[in-house]
This record gives C-alpha cells, sequence and structure tokens, in this order.
C-alpha cells in the first residue's frame, strides 16, 4: 500500500488538470520493487470518488482494487447491497496521469467538490483526499476541539 502521508495546495488549470504532488506520484508509480529494481506500476490511473463530505477521493489501483473486491462480493439479488453499488460506481471515474503528473477532472467532479481554481491535496495513507482550501478550513475550524475526542475514541 502506499502510504501517501502530507499535505500540498496547487492550482487546476483552464482545463481542469490537477497536480498531483511529485512525493505522492513516486509512491504508486514504483511500486512492487523485485530484487531491487523499481518496476512501473501497471496502470498510471487513479479512481475518483466523489465523497459525502463535499470533497474528492482519489485512489491508486492496488487500493481501488481492495475496494472493488469487497464490493464484488455484494449480491445483485439483494436490492440494498445492489443500491450501494450503484451509488458507488454512480460517483466513480477514472483519471489517467498524463507526462506532467496531472489528472483531469471532470466538470462534474470540480462542482462536487466546490474546486474553483485552487485545490488541497492531503495523503491519507491508502487514498488522497483533494479539497477547496476554504471549505476544508471552514470543516477543521468547526471541528478544532473534536480532535482530542475522536482520537481517543477512535485510535
Amino acid at each position: 500500500m502506499p502510504g501517501f502521508i502530507g499535505r500540498e495546495q496547487h492550482t487546476i488549470d483552464e482545463k481542469g488538470r490537477l497536480m498531483i504532488p511529485a512525493r505522492f506520484r513516486r509512491k504508486f508509480l514504483l511500486q512492487g520493487e523485485q530484487g531491487g529494481a523499481p518496476t512501473p506500476a501497471r496502470e498510471q490511473v487513479l479512481y475518483v470518488l466523489k465523497a459525502d463530505e463535499g470533497c474528492l477521493e482519489l485512489y491508486e489501483p492496488s487500493a481501488w482494487g481492495e475496494k472493488e473486491r469487497q464490493l464484488l462480493k455484494l449480491s445483485d439479488f439483494n436490492p440494498e447491497e445492489r443500491l450501494l453499488t450503484t451509488m458507488i460506481y454512480a460517483r466513480l471515474d477514472q483519471a489517467e496521469l498524463d507526462r506532467s503528473g496531472r489528472i483531469a477532472l471532470s466538470r462534474e467532479m470540480l462542482e462536487h467538490a466546490g474546486i474553483d481554481r485552487e485545490a488541497v491535496i492531503i495523503g491519507a495513507n491508502v487514498k488522497m483526499i483533494v479539497w477547496d482550501p476554504a471549505r476544508l478550513d471552514r470543516l477543521l475550524g468547526e471541528n478544532k476541539g473534536r480532535f482530542a475526542q475522536l482520537a481517543g475514541r477512535y485510535v
């Protein structure tokens, strides 16, 4: 698994492209070292998911593959499981990494996240979370007193 850690801010260009930080790109483009020599990852694609909080989650192929294996276990004959599968795939897109390390985000994805020009990318271990800077600041500000409580409960 990649181990994305850190926070960076980047500008979205006029074509809706977001620069993936170099330190994050290295994590998934050179996975699977064999015999000490790095080998390129099987795909240079990220899976983009609209999250309920009004942000975007980016998954590299192996991390998304684990989620997909879980989804494949759901039954097409169970209405709730079928609904969940539909809801997830309706929120999902793929974005290829270009030679400059950028991904093109659709207008729909950018609007969902409220991103116009600037985006904050947070490394969250197996995924990257993309926020509009003002929306992220508002979320963190509204919840700044909850860190100790949440960490005590879940960590």
